[in-house]
């Protein structure tokens, strides 16, 4: 690092002490955004669920009598039986509670990857979603994040809130060398420092009117704070450790919903959502896991009714790090596994399928003898959505997923219009 981009990275932190309004801003040397793929008013969300989300509760195989047998206090009721799930295709079934998102199904814009995740067998939280966000399973020296990698590849649009991170310190997905916007949610909606006139007045008169790399770094961070302030007027939501509760997502999606679809320079988005780690009393189409679904539900439901126009140009992608045993626990719970469930919601997903290829429950069928496998690698989901919806070409999207052999996307290849 040269002298000028240490001051710059410097004067950040300087700013994100003095200024905790600032502290989510996140400023960092020119990016190297030109070229590639012209993704126009095309957008991304990512949704991940932290501590292992229950694919086999979220999509039920419901037609394999194998899940019944290994869970016979939390499998989600046959669709017709008190809570069953909702039929999607006479094979698998939607958890009871997710209802606000059977309209989407309908329509044919959500759609599910069965049977996914990363090829990587660790069951640490830590590793398995260190290894999801920077997209190089296995590698743990990757200098930056998927997200972060796309924001390189697509063209820059100057937007300060080009793209936006939900949580008090930047996640692994959108480190590197672009500039990403963030908030930490607060509830109640008070002020930021930033917000009393005296300190902002105090702060601009020593920083403002700088030519060097601190009135720089001021600057882009007092319009990244202000834009999402002017777009976030309503309460914003309560967090925890940087990620919101899965408790208060409705409002969130509302909020953000709202900045898409008014903002149409806003690109990618990436929120974090805790409490997925259902190692005790999980339930089946009641509980403790279908308390957390049905509000995720209603709120990724108020995230596309918020994109209005723009949900045709958007894509939504709801991951976790890895999926959960097969069989429950002696708890009444599960412990973590591999194999998984993605979501994919938006105008341009070709939606009212599962896809991938379900082998079923059978314990030959299973990963050490106790997983869902991996069939899909999630890699394949992200290069499609680059490939298919930002139109990078095949060697952009190598360069957003170094490493990886790509291929004929078999999986998934038709899953984006």
């Amino acid at each position: 690092m040269d002298r000028r981009e240490f001051l710059k990275t410097s004067a950040v932190v300087s700013l994100s002490c003095l200024v905790p309004g600032l502290s989510g801003w996140a400023y960092s040397p020119a990016a190297a955004a030109g070229g590639g793929g012209k993704s126009g008013s095309r957008k991304l969300i990512v949704v991940f669920l932290r501590g292992a989300a229950d694919g086999l509760n979220i999509v039920v195989p419901y037609a394999d009598q194998d899940y019944y047998r290994a869970r016979p206090t939390i499998a989600v009721n046959q669709p017709g039986k008190p809570d069953g799930c909702i039929d999607l295709d006479g094979t698998f079934g939607l958890h009871p509670v997710l209802k606000p998102l059977v309209s989407r199904w309908k329509e044919g814009s959500l759609a599910f990857v069965h049977a996914s995740g990363s090829p990587d067998a660790t069951r640490s939280h830590f590793d398995a979603q260190d290894y999801m966000e920077s997209g190089r399973p296995g590698v743990k020296t990757a200098s930056s994040g998927w997200l972060n990698r796309m924001l390189q590849i697509l063209p820059d649009n100057h937007s300060p809130i080009r793209a936006i991170n939900v949580g008090s310190t930047m996640p692994r997905i959108l480190q590197g060398p672009v500039s990403v916007a963030s908030y930490e949610p607060k509830r109640g909606g008070r002020p930021s420092v930033m917000d009393r006139p005296f300190v902002a007045s105090a702060f601009a008169g020593m920083y403002d009117g700088r030519k060097d790399a601190l009135g720089e770094a001021f600057r882009e961070g007092v319009e990244g704070h202000n834009t999402l302030k002017e777009k976030l007027a309503e309460e914003m939501i309560a967090a925890d450790k940087g990620a919101p509760n899965v408790g208060n997502f409705k409002g969130f999606g509302q909020q953000l919903g709202s900045i898409f679809g008014k903002d149409r320079n806003t690109q990618i988005a990436f929120l974090a959502l805790g409490g997925w780690d259902t190692h005790v009393n999980q339930g089946a189409g009641r509980g403790q896991l279908a308390n957390k679904l049905s509000v995720l539900g209603q709120g990724l439901a108020d995230l596309a009714n918020g994109l209005g126009s723009q949900y045709k140009d958007t894509v939504i992608m709801v991951v976790s790090e890895f999926g959960r045993t097969v069989k429950e626990n002696g708890n009444g719970g599960t412990d973590h596994g591999h194999g998984n469930v993605i979501w994919m919601m938006g105008g341009p997903v070709r939606g009212g399928k599962v896809y991938g290829d379900w082998r079923g429950l059978d314990e030959k069928n299973l990963f050490e003898g106790r997983d869902l496998p991996v069939v899909v690698d999630f890699r394949e989901v992200i290069a499609t959505v680059a490939s298919n919806h930002l139109n990078l070409s095949s060697q952009e999207v190598a360069r957003l997923l170094p490493g990886y052999a790509l291929p004929s996307r078999k999986h998934t290849s038709d899953i984006i219009v």
